[in-house]
């Protein structure tokens, strides 16, 4: 009992408490001190470039390499997972050089790229720019995503100063290519008509990515000399469909006529010695 009562007097003791406190005290803090040292000098794995990466350049398991860096040495926001790095992108404001680590901000994913349009369509294809204008847009509706017929307005060119009751004045309308995928719709300068922005833009660009066989085709319709041509972009409910249609030719004899009054040749301009021959301008009637 004296035993007792003597651990009960000393654990009650004021002083016994107070040195206690003050001893657990200094442990805590220097079991914290120690972690926090042992912390920031401990390595920890981290990736970094095996070459340099340019900008826009998708990120490969080849291009990276680790390493074990003390925490300490590490500044700003570094990415230490490599799986946050391979198959992202080199975003376009930066280049990762060789032996540097990887910053959160220098990668991304490829739809944040501000040109991932250029990315989104098959490699075989090729990227066709059409100016629009509100009117031509539907006020705006036509939007990234939707799909859109496209279709030909020909008209042959009267000298009205010459006009006489024999000569003809024709008008061609009718649908070209069906089932083509929007891919961006940017203003003047080239930016999203549709990205988060206080000031309202005004569509001045379509564009979108059609196999180059049609990509030909459009390019001959555009330069037609003999005929005034419009290329009309017409919304269709596409959009709206689980698996939209496969971008096609809607009108084979449209396609006929444009080839019919141009030219086209595998000319090779690294063996030219002269100049080129001019195109043939032969002007069949369209049909009304």
């Amino acid at each position: 009992m004296n035993v007792g009562y003597q651990i009960k007097s000393f654990l009650t003791n004021k002083n016994t408490v107070s040195i206690i406190l003050g001893i657990v005290a200094v442990l805590v803090l220097w079991l914290g001190y120690n972690y926090r040292i042992q912390q920031q000098t401990s390595p920890t794995t981290v990736p970094y470039a095996r070459e340099r990466i340019p900008s826009r350049t998708q990120i490969t398991a080849d291009m990276i390499s680790t390493a074990d860096v003390p925490l300490a040495m590490i500044k700003g926001d570094i990415i230490t997972d490599t799986s946050a790095i391979i198959n992202k992108y080199v975003n376009v404001d930066s280049a990762i050089p060789e032996g540097s680590l990887f910053y959160v901000g220098s990668v991304v994913d490829q739809k944040d790229l501000p040109d991932a349009i250029l990315y989104d369509y098959p490699d075989d294809w090729v990227l066709v720019n059409l100016s629009v204008n509100t009117e031509d847009t539907y006020g705006n509706k036509i939007y990234p995503e939707n799909y859109i017929d496209i279709y030909i307005k020909a008209t042959n060119r009267v000298d009205i100063n010459n006009l006489t009751s024999d000569t003809e004045d024709k008008i061609m309308v009718g649908k070209l290519l069906r089932n083509v995928k929007v891919l961006a719709v940017l203003d003047a300068n080239g930016l999203d008509v549709f990205e988060d922005s206080e000031n309202v833009r005004t569509p001045s660009q379509i564009l979108f990515a059609v196999p180059e066989e049609y990509h030909i085709l459009l390019r001959k319709a555009m330069y037609l000399r003999t005929y005034e041509v419009a290329i009309i972009p017409v919304p269709t409910n596409e959009s709206l469909k689980t698996e939209p249609g496969e971008v096609s030719i809607s009108s084979e004899s449209l396609k006929d006529f444009i080839n019919d009054v141009t030219e086209f040749t595998d000319y090779d301009l690294s063996q030219d010695t002269g100049s080129l021959t001019t195109p043939s301008t032969t002007t069949p009637t369209p049909a009304q």
